[in-house]
């Protein structure tokens, strides 16, 4: 297994076009971590023959394809084939300039990311979901219902769609974008696969609006990302826990601003104490 550390390694000597396409590749392997999931030493390789311009992406998919039907896992707890297949598919998406700002390409990221992995690609969950979280002691985020699952995307693609960053300041952007993402996230569309989803999403959104999004933030915080959503979603009022995008916003600037704010997992527990 690899982490990204050595793919951050080679992105340092790198000239500035490979280096773009390495950023790309480090968040997508990055971004497994959401899921606890870890990478292999051949999705590396191909990586690396990829931002060399040795292989195309459809190259390096039917590689990998070959890989695994000749490698074939029998253990259904390794998921190693579905961080290599949905990292590689994360990187091409990433690599892409094509994007709309609608339900559909939200429904189609998510389609294209796991056709294969999950039976359910591209639809929506028509169940409803509870999930454990560490930093909450074990409570769980309130998800979005299962029957108003499609009206409640189309009203948040439509009041960000109507909405007006022209005049803020940065931190008021940051701060809005904060209450996108999160909202978006906490909707839960699908019944798996849903921050991955979202982080590319997000990233690709993030680009149209003129953000460079070229750097290691996505790479070393996925974890973070997805817990500062959490975060974003959870009240406890009796107990003094209100939900804040503060964690989140910590990120975004850093991943935006080039800031150096510190993003501690253990600052995100509801018990924490400052």
């Amino acid at each position: 297994m690899v982490n990204t550390d050595p793919l951050k390694e080679y992105i340092k000597q790198s000239e500035p076009g490979r280096r773009d396409k390495g950023y790309v590749w480090q968040t997508a392997i990055g971004l497994q971590a959401v899921d606890g999931l870890k990478t292999s030493d051949y999705l590396f390789k191909t990586a690396v023959s990829n931002i060399e311009g040795e292989i195309t992406f459809d190259e390096a998919e039917r590689l990998l394809n070959s890989y695994y039907d000749e490698n074939p896992k029998h253990n259904v707890e390794d998921r190693t084939e579905e961080a290599d297949k949905v990292s590689l598919r994360i990187a091409k998406i990433l690599s892409e300039r094509a994007f709309s700002f609608t339900p559909n390409e939200y429904l189609s990221i998510h389609r294209k990311l796991f056709t294969g992995i999950y039976s359910h690609a591209g639809r929506m969950r028509d169940y409803n979901i509870t999930k454990k979280e560490w930093i909450l002691d074990g409570a769980t985020v309130l998800y979005g219902n299962a029957s108003e699952l499609r009206a409640t995307l189309e009203y948040d693609f439509n009041r960000e769609k109507a909405f007006g960053y022209k005049g803020l300041t940065m931190d008021q952007m940051i701060r809005h974008l904060a209450l996108f993402v999160s909202g978006l996230w906490q909707i839960h569309v699908f019944a798996e696969g849903n921050t991955r989803t979202t982080a590319v999403f997000f990233i690709k959104y993030l680009m149209t609006l003129g953000f460079d999004v070229n750097n290691d933030i996505f790479a070393e915080n996925a974890w973070y990302f997805r817990n500062a959503m959490v975060r974003a979603n959870y009240n406890d009022l009796k107990n003094g826990v209100f939900e804040t995008t503060e964690y989140l916003e910590l990120f975004l600037k850093n991943l935006l601003l080039g800031e150096k704010n510190e993003l501690h997992n253990r600052a995100l527990h509801i018990g924490h104490i400052f």
